[in-house]
C-alpha cells in the first residue's frame, strides 16, 4: 500500500486523489499447507461385565485396582487392570477435537486413530499411564 494512502472508514472511498486505486497491488493468496496434528487421548475408563449379573458397567479409570460394587445387582468385585475381564473391554475416552465420546476397543490402546465424528488425529495411551 502507497505510503499516505487514506480511504473513508465507513465507505472506503479512497479520500487521496492523487493516488488511484490501481496503484495498490495486492498479493495472490497462497494458502499454507495443513499440519496434520497428532492429538494425545487418555482414556477416561472402562466397559466392562459384571461377574454376576452379566450386565455392562461404565468404570472410571480412577477405579481401576479397587473393590467396585455393580449398580444393578450390587454384587462386589476388584476391577484388576491384568484380569481378562478389563484388558479385553471396550473403553472410552473424550476426542479432544470435538468432545464427543469415543468407544474403542482395547486392542487400539497405545496405537494412533482417527475420531469417527471430527476425523482428528488421535493417540490413545495406554490405561495404565497416569
Amino acid at each position: 500500500m502507497p505510503p499516505g494512502m487514506v480511504r473513508c472508514r465507513s465507505c472506503r472511498t479512497l479520500l487521496n486523489p492523487e493516488l488511484e486505486v490501481d496503484s495498490v497491488e495486492v498479493p495472490d493468496f497462497v494458502p499454507l499447507p495443513e499440519v496434520a496434528a497428532m492429538l494425545d487421548v487418555q482414556p477416561e475408563g472402562v466397559f466392562c461385565d459384571c461377574p454376576d449379573c452379566g450386565r455392562e458397567l461404565r468404570i472410571a479409570r480412577k477405579y481401576l485396582g479397587s473393590k467396585v460394587a455393580c449398580k444393578f445387582c450390587g454384587f462386589g468385585f476388584e476391577l484388576d487392570p491384568r484380569h481378562p475381564r478389563v484388558t479385553g473391554s471396550p473403553v472410552y475416552a473424550s476426542c479432544p477435537g470435538c468432545r464427543d465420546e469415543l468407544r474403542f476397543a482395547s486392542k487400539y490402546l497405545g496405537t494412533r486413530v482417527a475420531c469417527k465424528h471430527c476425523g482428528a488425529q488421535l493417540n490413545i495411551l495406554p490405561l495404565a499411564d497416569s
